[in-house]
């Protein structure tokens, strides 16, 4: 039996009572994408960069919301700014990324951030979690969720591009 871990997720989000999500459009993160765009319950908001995920997250929070960031590792560096604004304040942070540049990348210019996008996140003071097989995404959603919505922690999960699958560019004819 083959879990759909985008379901999962959105199912986790629901759980405990995330309010908004913001993401940049990614084909990876898409079913999640559809999924909160179509629940009346959870505001999600379509962002032109990832900073700006965090800067929404903050004001969710202060605001009594939880929220959640959606991006690829691509846009990890667009954070690190911003990241110091989660660090100082100590403001509960969850961001999910999917990952590029690692299993089976055939664009070279995505490998580049992808093998830093952990050591990125660990140098703002993120914790770091990965899923690379969908029977890990339940326990690892609880443990997140948990630290980040009851323990004031910052934490990113990193979507594996084994999870995802590497993505398949077809040469046009």
């Amino acid at each position: 039996m083959s879990i759909d871990w985008p379901e999962t997720i959105y199912q986790k989000l629901k759980d405990v009572g995330v309010a908004q999500v913001s993401y940049v459009p990614d084909a990876g993160h898409t079913k999640l994408i559809n999924a909160v765009i179509a629940d009346p319950e959870i505001h999600s908001v379509s962002l032109t960069s990832e900073e700006e995920g965090v800067a929404l997250t903050t004001g969710a929070w202060l605001g009594g919301d939880k929220s959640v960031l959606l991006m690829q590792s691509s846009g990890v560096g667009n954070c690190v700014n911003m990241l110091s604004l989660i660090k100082s304040c100590k403001i509960p942070f969850l961001t999910l990324v999917t990952m590029r540049g690692e299993w089976g990348e055939f664009n070279p210019w995505q490998v580049p951030m992808g093998s830093t996008t952990q050591t990125s996140f660990e140098m703002m003071g993120v914790h770091v979690m990965r899923i690379n097989d969908p029977s890990e995404v339940s326990e690892v959603l609880a443990a997140a969720t948990r630290m980040v919505f009851e323990g004031g922690s910052s934490v990113a999960i990193l979507l594996s591009q084994k999870l995802i699958g590497a993505k398949v560019f077809e040469e046009a004819k």
